[in-house]
């Protein structure tokens, strides 16, 4: 059985390669709980990751829901609420 699921790993690599990475944060280390406003991402990061998510899992990510998330854990937790939905 295939396993689709992001993992926070996947999400910040996905945050590096669509808004790049801002030299205050570090993604490297527990950033669950942190706002994306204090890791330097906005909105339009989000949705920059949403599209990367889409293109690599084959599943639509609302927009109102994306940029209502306000950290990683919330944005992982739709990303595989919506796989699950999908699979």
């Amino acid at each position: 059985m295939l396993v689709r699921e992001l993992t926070i790993d996947d999400f910040k690599h996905m945050l590096r390669e669509a808004a790049g990475e801002d030299e205050s944060a570090d993604l490297d280390g527990d950033i669950l709980d942190i706002a994306f406003d204090e890791l330097g991402y906005d909105s339009l990061a989000l949705l920059e990751v949403a599209a990367l998510v889409q293109r690599r899992f084959a599943v639509l990510l609302a927009e109102d829901a994306v940029t209502g998330i306000g950290t990683p854990r919330e944005f992982v937790g739709l990303v595989n609420r919506t796989l699950g939905q999908a699979a």
